[in-house]
């Protein structure tokens, strides 16, 4: 059996874009900022996103049903830990611009991309909800650097 943290310590070896998921609806306004996120299928259009159960916009996300995974630049190092803290959630929106997308969801203006998704399925698994999200509209920057999170800080991505 693999212990959490020797389990834990090995995944901070392994790098990864970091965004923030966004959703509004029923159940309300949220906002974290995840770096489980993947593509799953470009037919249909369909991402992964895992979310922490414990967190107190999981189970926002999951009765919206839609949600938006903006993917940060490298810009945005604040913001997210704005998002990844313990602000409350108009605090978190209000320090950054946004805007309603096609699905009504909030969409990042500067993101470097931006995936509106209606969620399929959520399927517990240990600490996390997977979220199976089929991606329905999208924006897309003019530019920028990535962010990534790796050995547990930030890392701009630039053009070499």
């Amino acid at each position: 059996m693999v212990a959490e943290v020797a389990f834990r310590n090995a995944m901070a070896n392994l790098g990864a874009a970091v965004s923030i998921i966004t959703s509004d609806g029923v159940s309300g306004l949220a906002g974290l900022t995840v770096s489980a996120v993947c593509s799953v299928s470009d037919t249909p259009p369909t991402l992964l996103v895992c979310i922490n159960r414990n967190s107190r916009s999981f189970p926002v996300i999951r009765d919206n049903g839609k949600l938006c995974v903006n993917v940060l630049g490298s810009h945005h190092e604040q913001i997210s830990n704005l998002f990844a803290g313990k602000a409350e959630i108009q605090d978190r929106f209000a320090s950054v611009d946004w805007h309603a997308g096609s699905l009504g969801q909030p969409v990042i203006d500067d993101a470097l991309v931006s995936f509106e998704c209606e969620i399929d399925e959520v399927k517990d698994v240990g600490t996390h909800g997977v979220f199976m999200c089929r991606v329905k509209d999208i924006v897309i920057s003019d530019g920028g650097h990535g962010l990534i999170y790796f050995r547990r800080s930030y890392h701009a991505i630039l053009s070499v």
